[in-house]
């Protein structure tokens, strides 16, 4: 989706300073650019701290300060992983890849998750060795220094990756910003730990890397998880289903949208497909240049490249609105989360065939069986020379948008 903001660098003066047409978040080029700043400044940071605390925690003989510091190779590793990930993401689509290379995002993402779960696994280990095995560590200022300055830099770097993340809709920046946060909750429990030892002569450092090992083990199962949707094939999001309705239904000349289809290739890579209602009476060329209007309007304002089957449907004759009305209270009765498209009546010299089509979203709890069954009987009692022939669409959203037909 485009950008919210022309005018507002979501990195604040990181962003105005090394990132040109900061605020045009729909262009790739810049997109590139804010995914670069923000694995430069994750490696950056994250090396930094991995150093500092490798030394003082080994000085100390802490073990989760240690592990701690191992947290921040991995998240530096990661960095490196998303700055690859943002140069590869952003090349233009080719023969092989007619959709472009954004999904490359969700692969990082994975990667990242697994990495961080590697880490979290072999601190978990060593932390119950350091249980059954405990050792005395020194409290001094500097282990109680370096971990409140890794608290405030991840701190810093949570809130960095999540508001670029949310500005250019990157997963994987928005899995940085997760696994930052999570880096902050587990460097304070390790902080407590080492207070609460030195007041109390308890030795909890195994027990604190036990804790922290548990962070970031939920932390790369949570990454992984959501980025797995991703590649699977995840739903549209009810918010991107009602702004493609109703960007279509503001349009003169449209009457209903349905079958409405989105096909995610990654951030700014949206694609869709929709079948739109229009007056059977109405000029073709004219419905037709509504279409391309709505085609192309939607990408400009949206990002969105949008393919739209034209459905003419017959609205001056009485007798097809009302059993249309009727048919529409029917398939409602059965199941409100029904709905019925592409209606038409063909006559015959004996019988009329009602044809159409029904949504049947997947949450329904009828069969297609018993939904053609109830259907067709309620008919039936209107009129025995109605013979009905329905098509069945399983959908996974309610994508049913009508206007009032005068």
């Amino acid at each position: 989706m485009k950008g919210k903001d022309p005018k507002r660098a979501a990195g604040g003066f990181l962003a105005r300073l090394f990132i040109k047409n900061h605020g045009n978040t729909g262009d790739e080029r810049v997109r590139k650019q804010y995914g670069n700043l923000t694995s430069i400044a994750g490696i950056v940071v994250n090396v930094l701290l991995f150093v500092t605390k490798f030394i003082v925690g080994t000085l100390a003989g802490s073990i989760a300060i240690v592990g701690d510091g191992f947290n921040n190779l991995s998240d530096a590793c990661s960095s490196v992983i998303s700055f690859i990930s943002f140069r590869m993401s952003a090349k233009p689509a080719d023969k092989e890849h007619p959709f472009g290379h954004a999904r490359i995002e969700y692969i990082s993402s994975s990667v990242v998750a697994v990495i961080i779960l590697f880490i979290g696994f072999e601190l978990f280990k060593t932390s119950v060795g350091k249980i059954i095995r405990p050792e005395d560590k020194v409290f001094s200022a500097a282990t109680v220094s370096v971990l409140a300055l890794s608290i405030v830099s991840k701190f810093w770097l949570y809130f960095f990756n999540k508001r670029i993340g949310t500005h250019i809709d990157s997963t994987l920046m928005k899995a940085t910003a997760a696994d930052s946060l999570s880096d902050v909750l587990a460097t304070s429990v390790v902080l407590l730990s080492i207070i609460a030892g030195y007041f109390t002569g308890l030795k909890l450092d195994g027990y604190m890397g036990v804790i922290v090992s548990v962070f970031i083990l939920v932390s790369g199962i949570r990454i992984l998880r959501e980025t797995m949707d991703s590649i699977i094939g995840r739903g549209p999001s009810k918010e991107l289903i009602n702004l493609i309705e109703n960007f279509i239904g503001r349009y003169e000349g449209v009457i209903g949208v349905h079958d409405l289809v989105v096909h995610d290739y990654g951030p700014e890579h949206c694609f869709a497909s929709a079948h739109v209602e229009v007056d059977a009476n109405e000029d073709l060329l004219k419905s037709h240049d509504i279409i391309d209007n709505i085609e192309r309007d939607i990408e400009i304002d949206h990002g969105i490249h949008l393919v739209i089957h034209l459905d003419p449907i017959v609205t001056d004759d009485p007798y097809v609105q009302e059993m249309r009305q009727i048919t529409e209270k029917i398939v409602a009765d059965i199941d409100s989360s029904l709905s019925i498209h592409d209606f038409r009546i063909v006559k015959g010299s004996t019988h009329k065939n009602l044809i159409f089509d029904v949504s049947m979203p997947c949450h329904c709890k009828l069969s297609r069986e018993d939904v053609q069954e109830r259907i067709t009987e309620r008919i039936g009692e209107i009129d025995k020379n109605l013979h009905v022939v329905l098509t069945i669409d399983r959908s996974f959203v309610s994508t049913r948008s009508q206007k009032t037909i005068k």
